[in-house]
C-alpha cells in the first residue's frame, strides 16, 4: 500500500506561479510512474503531467511550456510547478503513483486561480 500526501495548493492571481509536492508513505520501486490529475467542478479528471522513474516527462497541450514536473528520489515526491497559472487551471489537482504494487491516489488539493 502506498499513501500519496498532496500540498501546495492554494489561491493564487493569474499570471502567478504555485508548486505543488506530492510525497510517498514509502520508497518507490524501481519501475514506476508519477502523474498529476486536475478536474474542475462539472469536469472530468483530466491528465497533466507525468514522469517516470526514468526521468521521462509528459504534458498535456494545455500545460506545455508554462507546468514543469519533477521528482525528488532522495525525499520519495514529486514536485508541479505551475507558472503563468490561468483562471482556467482552476481545479483540485491530484497526485497519481502507478507501479508494480498498483496505481494509488493523493486526497487532491484546491488550486485557485482569480483574474
Amino acid at each position: 500500500q502506498v499513501q500519496l500526501v498532496e500540498s501546495g495548493g492554494g489561491l493564487v492571481q493569474a499570471g502567478g506561479s504555485l508548486r505543488l509536492s506530492c510525497t510517498l508513505s514509502r520508497k518507490s520501486f524501481n519501475i514506476n510512474t508519477m502523474g498529476w490529475y486536475r478536474q474542475a467542478p462539472g469536469n472530468e479528471r483530466e491528465f497533466i503531467a507525468s514522469v517516470t522513474s526514468d526521468r521521462t516527462t509528459n504534458y498535456a497541450d494545455s500545460v506545455k511550456g508554462r507546468f514543469t514536473i519533477s521528482r525528488d528520489y532522495a525525499k520519495n515526491t514529486a514536485y508541479l510547478q505551475m507558472n503563468s497559472l490561468k483562471p482556467e487551471d482552476t481545479a483540485v489537482y491530484y497526485c497519481k503513483y502507478s507501479g508494480f504494487i498498483g496505481t494509488f491516489w493523493g486526497q487532491g488539493t484546491q488550486v485557485t486561480v482569480s483574474s
